[in-house]
C-alpha cells in the first residue's frame, strides 16, 4: 500500500533531429515539453550538423536526469534512417556529418547504433506532421508539410496513397494529412523523383516546391538555406519573369531552369552585391519564386480544405517559415484557423519525434497545446552575475541592478537606444520572441538602416518585425491578430505606416508578433511601458545575434555579443550594462580577441583537437 501512495515516476520521452542541419533535441515529461534546444545555440556554429551529444546533454542536465531515466528515444534524419546512417559512419571519416569530434563523441554514447525497443527511427514528414498537429489547439483538422526534401519513399512509415510512378528512392516534397485527436491519415503526397546529377549536386536540383525555393536562394545568395533573405528581397522585384512552377491538375510542374538565369552569386561583399549589375535580375527572380510559392500553396490549401471540410489547418516544414505565404493562406483560403509552431523547420523535428513517441509508441493521449516557445533552460542569478562581471564588461561598460527592468528598457528604447534583452529560457526555433531579442524604436525611420548596418551587420533591404501588445494589434495591422510566433505577415494599416516606419516593409506589410501578458509578462510589461511613454504599443524586435551567428543562448553569449556590436545597452535579468566612452577605443581589441576565441571552436580546429585525442588513445 505504501507503493500505491507514492507518486508514480514521470515518463520521459526524448526526440532528436540527427546529423544534418539544425540538429536538435526535445525532452517531454509526461507528454509536455520540458526543454528543447538547437545544437547551434551551444556550439555557436550556425545550423550546426553532426552528432547530437550536445543538445541531448543540455536537455538531460536541465531535467536533472540521465539517459537511463528516459523511457523512449525517437530520432529522425531526412538523409536516411538514423540507424542506417550510423552504420555507414562506422567506415567513414572526414564527413561534415561525422567529423573526428563527432566520431569521438559518438563512440562513447549509448545512443550511437542503438535500436528498438528503446530507440526508434521515424520518417521525416511524419515527424514534421506530429510537430504541427499534436501541439495545436485543434482537436481535428488538416495538416500541410512542405519542405525541401524528406525521407525516401521506401522509408516512409505512414500509409500513403498509391503512386505507381514514384520510385522507392523518390523523396518526400509535400505531404497533406487529416487528423482527429491523435490519429493521422495521409491525404496525398508529392514526391521528388531521383534525378541525374553531378556527384556534388544538392537536393535543390530536384523538381519540388521547397527545392526550387532553395535553388533560388543558392543562386542569389550563395547558400540554399538563405530563403528568408529571398522572401525579404521579393517585394523589391518586378513580376516580369515567366513562372518557374505551376500546378497542372494535382501535379506540380517545375519548369527547367532558364538558360538566361546565368548570373549566380559569386561570393560578393554586401557592397558589391548591392552594386552588381545583376541586382535587378536577382530581385525579379526573388519576386517570381515568392509569387509562385504563394500561388501553389494557396491552391494546395484550398484543395485540402475541400477534401477535409475542416476549418482548422496546422502547417510545418521549412516552407512553413515563409511568413508571407502563411499570411496569405490564412487570409485567402477557407481555413478559419491556422496554427504554425515556432520551430516549424527541421529543428522542430525533435519536437515531432518526441510527440510521436508519446502518442503513437506509448499510446498516450494529447494533453498539451503549444502556447509559448520558451523551452530553453533558465539561467541562475549567479550565472548572470558572473557574465556581467567579465573583464571586458568591467572595462568598457557600467553595470547596475534595476528595480524594474521592463521600465528601464522602455525608457532607453524611447530615447532612441538599441538594446539587447535577455530574459528566462530561450525560444525554440529561429525567431527571437522576447527572451533573446534586440529591441529598438519602430517610430524612427532611420532605425532599420541603423540596426541593419551598425548592429546586425547585414544587408539594408532586410526588414524587422514589430512586437505588438496583443490587445492593440487590430489598431495597427489588418490581420494576424493572434500571431505569437512571428510566422504570419499582414498589412500595416495605411494610417499607421508613418507611425511605425522601421517595421513596415517596402510593400506595406510586417511580420507580426503579438505579445500576450499570460505567456511573457515581462516582455508585455516592457512594451506597455514603452506605450505609456510614446503612445505606440509596438517595438522593433529582431534576434539577439550578430550576422552569421546563432541567437545567443547563455548570459556569457549575450554579454559577448553586446560587447562585439554597437548595441547601446544590455538588460539581462535585472542587470543593465551600458557602454562607456572607453568602449569605442577598446572595442576593436575586444572584437579581435573574440574572433580569435571563436576560431578556437571552429570546425577545423575542433577536428584537429579530436584527432589528437584519438591518436593518444
Amino acid at each position: 500500500m505504501m507503493a500505491a501512495s507514492m507518486a508514480a515516476s514521470p515518463t520521459y520521452v526524448l526526440g532528436i533531429n540527427a546529423y544534418d542541419h539544425d540538429v536538435s533535441a526535445c525532452l517531454l515529461k509526461d507528454g509536455v515539453p520540458l526543454v528543447a534546444i538547437n545544437k547551434e545555440r551551444l556550439t555557436r556554429v550556425k545550423h550546426d550538423s553532426g552528432f547530437y551529444r550536445d543538445p541531448v546533454a543540455y536537455c538531460l542536465l536541465a531535467a536533472d536526469i540521465t539517459l537511463d531515466d528516459v523511457a523512449l528515444v525517437i530520432r529522425n534524419s531526412y538523409l536516411l534512417p538514423v540507424g542506417e546512417l550510423e552504420r555507414r559512419f562506422l567506415s567513414q571519416v572526414g564527413s561534415e556529418l561525422m567529423t573526428p569530434v563527432d566520431r569521438s563523441q559518438a563512440m562513447r554514447s549509448a545512443l550511437f547504433l542503438a535500436g528498438p525497443p528503446k530507440v526508434i527511427d521515424i520518417s521525416h514528414h511524419l515527424a514534421h506532421a506530429y510537430s504541427a498537429f499534436a501541439c495545436s489547439p485543434f482537436e481535428s483538422g488538416a495538416c500541410m508539410v512542405v519542405d525541401g526534401v524528406g525521407s525516401h519513399r521506401e522509408d516512409v512509415l505512414e500509409d500513403v496513397p498509391a503512386a505507381s510512378d514514384a520510385s522507392p528512392l523518390a523523396r518526400e516534397s509535400e505531404s497533406y494529412y487529416a487528423f482527429d485527436g491523435k490519429s493521422l491519415r495521409t491525404h496525398t503526397k508529392a514526391w521528388l523523383q531521383p534525378t541525374k546529377s553531378l556527384v556534388n549536386d544538392d537536393f535543390f536540383i530536384m523538381k519540388g516546391l521547397g527545392a526550387l525555393y532553395s535553388r533560388v536562394s543558392s543562386y542569389i545568395f550563395g547558400h540554399w538555406n538563405r530563403c528568408g533573405e529571398v522572401m525579404g528581397l521579393a517585394p523589391f522585384g518586378r513580376l516580369d519573369l515567366p513562372p518557374l512552377m505551376e500546378l497542372e491538375g494535382d501535379e506540380l510542374q517545375v519548369h527547367d531552369w532558364p538558360e538566361a538565369f546565368c548570373h549566380p552569386y559569386e561570393g560578393l561583399s554586401d557592397t558589391a552585391w548591392l552594386e552588381s549589375p545583376h541586382r535587378g535580375h536577382w530581385e525579379d527572380l526573388a519576386r517570381r519564386v515568392q509569387e509562385d510559392t504563394e500561388r501553389v500553396l494557396i491552391e494546395r490549401a484550398r484543395r485540402l480544405h475541400a477534401a477535409t471540410g475542416s476549418p482548422n489547418l496546422a502547417i510545418a516544414g521549412g516552407v512553413a517559415l515563409n511568413c508571407v505565404a502563411n499570411g496569405k493562406i490564412a487570409e485567402e483560403t477557407p481555413f478559419e484557423h491556422v496554427f504554425i509552431q515556432p520551430a516549424a523547420g527541421d529543428d522542430g523535428i525533435a519536437l515531432g519525434c518526441a510527440l510521436y513517441g508519446w502518442l503513437e509508441v506509448l499510446g498516450r493521449e494529447r494533453t498539451w497545446t503549444m502556447e509559448h516557445p520558451y523551452l530553453g533552460r533558465s539561467y541562475t542569478d549567479v550565472e548572470v552575475e558572473r557574465a556581467v562581471h567579465t573583464a571586458g564588461a568591467r572595462l568598457t561598460s557600467s553595470r547596475r541592478r534595476l528595480d524594474d527592468a521592463a521600465v528601464a528598457a522602455a525608457e532607453r528604447i524611447a530615447e532612441g537606444r538599441v538594446i539587447g534583452w535577455f530574459q528566462g529560457g530561450s525560444e525554440f526555433g529561429p525567431r527571437a520572441l522576447g527572451n533573446r531579442s534586440i529591441l529598438a524604436d519602430p517610430r524612427d525611420p532611420r532605425m532599420q538602416d541603423h540596426v541593419n548596418d551598425r548592429v546586425k551587420h547585414r544587408q539594408g533591404f532586410r526588414p524587422f518585425a514589430p512586437a505588438v501588445l496583443a490587445e492593440h494589434a487590430h489598431e495597427f495591422f489588418t490581420g494576424a491578430h493572434h500571431s505569437p510566433f512571428m510566422l504570419l505577415a499582414t498589412d500595416v494599416r495605411p494610417d499607421k505606416r508613418e507611425v511605425i516606419p522601421a517595421v513596415t516593409h517596402v510593400d506595406g506589410t510586417a511580420r507580426v508578433q503579438t505579445v500576450h501578458r499570460e505567456t511573457n509578462p515581462r516582455f508585455h510589461a516592457l512594451i506597455s511601458a514603452f506605450a505609456d511613454r510614446t503612445g505606440v504599443p509596438v517595438v522593433l524586435n529582431t534576434s539577439f545575434n550578430d550576422r552569421g551567428e546563432p541567437i545567443v543562448e547563455s548570459p556569457a553569449d549575450a554579454v559577448q555579443t553586446f560587447l562585439d556590436t554597437e548595441l547601446d545597452a544590455l538588460v539581462i535579468h535585472d542587470w543593465m550594462l551600458e557602454k562607456r566612452a572607453v568602449h569605442r577605443v577598446l572595442r576593436p581589441l575586444l572584437r579581435r580577441w573574440n574572433v580569435a576565441r571563436r576560431q578556437l571552436t571552429s570546425s577545423q580546429l575542433r577536428h584537429a583537437a579530436a584527432r589528437r585525442i584519438l591518436e593518444s588513445e
